[in-house]
């Protein structure tokens, strides 16, 4: 299947020399969760602004659909929603108003059914005749959304969409848009709440310093990258971990009651045969043990500490 979007060796040189993207490709699949994630200043509102037309591209293509976003701009945005980082619209404009307005831009007929089901989805149907400028931030992000869904596009980006949002809006939002993608609709989210990429995505890409350093499938990344840990609770406390253990590379936790083990689950041997042999040598008894992987913000925080 060909992709929905595909970005091939995209540069971006802002006039003060800034490098914010060099020679990124990426192929986005049709349907999808992608996520990604990087630090403050990686390029990632830089890349989304490129694939929106937003943001001229110093080098490289992109197209959306088959439409490349320079040349056949309309018709390449005209397939894509975006809520961006930033609360803008129109203040004076009542939440039916903006909304419906958006959908006319690319030239959508009117159709209040659509709009309706959005604002309902968004639980936004009370405040339809709301001025803008009365809503709290996290029902303006909720417009935003609303806004970039008015057209019924096949893509849609969310950049840090659930920033300064409460817990149950959330949800609600992620409900939404397991819904998008099961209607199939592509999804393409930038967060800091790695958690909810881990929840969410098919595939993640990591950026830094504007180079994507990483495109994985979640599960695999996870497979190949993430390392499990375990805990020993101790039937006595250390003060240290013994010489005869050292090189099992231990570290001694909870006020010396505990001993932690990290190895790799893709390693051919664990060491966990031969701990267990050096603890009872040692006369080191445990009451009990258990075993955490690692999480996607662990393995995030591991990539971009490499790439520093």
């Amino acid at each position: 299947m060909n992709p929905i979007i595909s970005v091939a060796n995209l540069s971006k040189t802002y006039a003060s020399g800034l490098h914010a993207l060099r020679r990124i490709n990426l192929d986005i699949r049709r349907g999808e969760i992608f996520a990604l994630l990087g630090p403050n200043g990686a390029g990632k509102t830089t890349l989304i602004g490129i694939i929106c037309g937003i943001v001229n591209p110093t080098g490289g293509t992109v197209t959306v659909d088959g439409h490349d976003i320079v040349r056949d701009y309309r018709a390449a945005r005209s397939l894509i929603g975006l809520v961006p980082q930033e609360l803008t619209t129109d203040a004076f404009e009542t939440v039916w108003a903006t909304v419906s307005f958006s959908r006319g831009l690319w030239g959508k007929r009117a159709d209040r059914d659509h709009i309706a089901g959005v604002l309902k989805a968004l639980s936004l149907w009370d405040k339809r005749d709301s001025k803008i400028f009365t809503l709290s931030g996290g029902t303006k992000r909720r417009v935003l959304i609303a806004k970039a869904l008015s057209h019924e596009p096949q893509i849609l980006f969310l950049d840090e969409p659930t920033a300064g949002v409460d817990v149950e809006l959330r949800k609600d939002m992620w409900g939404i848009v397991r819904s998008l993608r099961a209607a199939g609709v592509t999804i393409i989210l930038t967060t800091h709440y790695i958690e909810e990429a881990e929840q969410m995505a098919d595939r993640i890409g990591v950026i830094n310093k504007g180079e994507l350093i990483l495109v994985e499938e979640k599960a695999e990344l996870m497979r190949k990258l993430g390392k499990k840990q375990m805990t020993l609770h101790l039937h006595a406390k250390l003060d240290a971990v013994p010489a005869a253990l050292a090189a099992h590379r231990l570290t001694l936790a909870g006020d010396g009651t505990e001993l932690v083990y990290t190895y790799d689950t893709q390693a051919g041997r664990t060491g966990i045969t031969a701990l267990l042999h050096d603890l009872g040598a040692a006369g080191i008894g445990f009451r009990d043990l258990n075993t955490t992987q690692s999480s996607l913000e662990d393995i995030f925080v591991d990539l971009v500490r490499r790439g520093q």
